[in-house]
């Protein structure tokens, strides 16, 4: 088997894929899956068990078919870890994202398949200093002739880079240099002419973030605030602050602050969504990436682990990022990791420090594209492990 080069044909590609994050794992493998096909000509098989929330950000799925072609892509829906496969049933790359299990059958037919697959576990991104060495390294099943290797995506050239597609950047400086569309678009979720002038702010978080109170210190504020945010996310603080149940297309004005719940859009539409705001809240992974990639500054909320090893992991990145001791110490207590002895002034250090973390983040957009993109950095790994075995030393 040859991999992508000039002269070969695209190998076929399955990404194995389980909605634990809600929306964050299968944005990512859906980014990467539709990359894949339109950059590099790839055949995807994209393997997920929760249609339902696959469809909140990809409308085409269809959440009762076992098997349907969305953009050029393979869904397959990933039942159960039953089955038998035939070796040519095996795509060339196999990718489990974040240690998934793939079903033993087709395991089984990986190693029966000849030449074997590549084989990779698609890791979780983490800013921590230890990636670098764990990045590409080699593991060995316990009882078939496969290797698997995994693959850190990260923010440095010893890593794999993040997800970034071809012609991003152009979008992006198009739309945010164009007031009119910026306006257009943000319309359609309600925003009216009058909160252009407001601070816009994209807020997408887990339960436990202090929502609430930051929204209490933005109708207290002195400066007007327009917060979009998705439906059903903090809901009671949401819900609270409308007066009523918090759907798609309420709103409220208290104060200094318009709240607006929006319904959950397709990519492209967050993606814009981004880039239309002055600040944005992420959360998980893939909201998180693409906060990095509108160039506007942004809050983490990172997804919480046991023994809150996620705020070491915030710190990790935090600390890359240097984004300033506003950003770092709102960051910190909006996840948890320090106490908040005062939101209205926790909020306005973050709100001065804005046109200097508008700075860092054009800056910081710049250094990250510099390790190449996720997508690209994958096959060309790919495509070197099959070279070495088929011309081994």
């Amino acid at each position: 088997m040859s991999l992508p080069d000039s002269s070969s044909r695209a190998p076929t590609l399955a990404i194995f894929c389980k909605v634990v994050d809600n929306y964050g794992d299968i944005g990512i493998c859906w980014r990467l899956a539709r990359q894949l096909w339109r950059e590099h000509g790839v055949r995807v098989h994209l393997w997920v068990d929760d249609l339902r929330s696959f469809r909140r950000i990809c409308p085409e799925v269809d959440p009762n078919a076992a098997a349907q072609e969305v953009d050029g892509v393979r869904v397959i829906h990933w039942r159960d870890q039953e089955g038998s496969f035939l070796p040519d049933e095996v795509a060339d790359i196999v990718i489990e994202f974040f240690a998934v299990d793939i079903p033993p059958g087709y395991v089984a037919a990986m190693a029966q398949r000849s030449p074997r697959p590549v084989w990779f576990n698609l890791e979780g991104l983490t800013a921590e200093e230890w990636v670098e060495g764990c990045h590409r390294l080699p593991s060995m099943h316990p009882r078939l002739k496969l290797t698997k290797h995994f693959f850190f995506p990260g923010f440095t050239a010893k890593t794999g880079g993040l997800i970034h597609e071809a012609g991003l950047d152009e979008a992006r400086a198009a739309f945010q240099s164009d007031p009119a569309t910026m306006a257009g678009f943000l319309a359609r979720f309600g925003v009216t002419a009058p909160e252009m002038d407001a601070l816009k702010v994209s807020l997408f978080c887990y339960p436990h973030a202090p929502v609430a109170e930051l929204l209490r210190a933005w109708s207290e504020g002195t400066r007007p605030v327009t917060c979009l945010v998705p439906e059903g996310v903090a809901g009671e603080a949401v819900q609270a602050f409308i007066g009523t149940a918090a759907t798609a297309g309420s709103s409220a004005t208290r104060g200094a602050l318009t709240l607006r719940v929006l319904p959950f859009v397709p990519q492209p539409d967050y993606d814009r969504l981004l880039w239309a705001c002055d600040l944005n809240f992420v959360r998980g992974e893939d909201s998180f990436v693409r906060a990095q990639w509108a160039g506007r500054p942004f809050v983490w909320h990172i997804y919480p682990q046991d023994e809150n090893l996620h705020h070491k992991k915030l710190r990790a990145f935090l600390g890359r990022y240097a984004g300033g001791d506003a950003l770092e110490q709102f960051s910190l207590g909006w996840n948890g990791a320090q106490p908040i002895a005062s939101m209205p002034a926790a909020w306005q250090e973050i709100h001065a420090a804005l046109p200097q973390l508008a700075v860092r983040a054009e800056e910081w957009r710049e250094e990250v594209l510099a390790n190449g993109d996720l997508a690209t950095n994958l096959l060309d790994f790919a495509r070197a492990l099959r070279l070495a075995s088929e011309n081994p030393v």
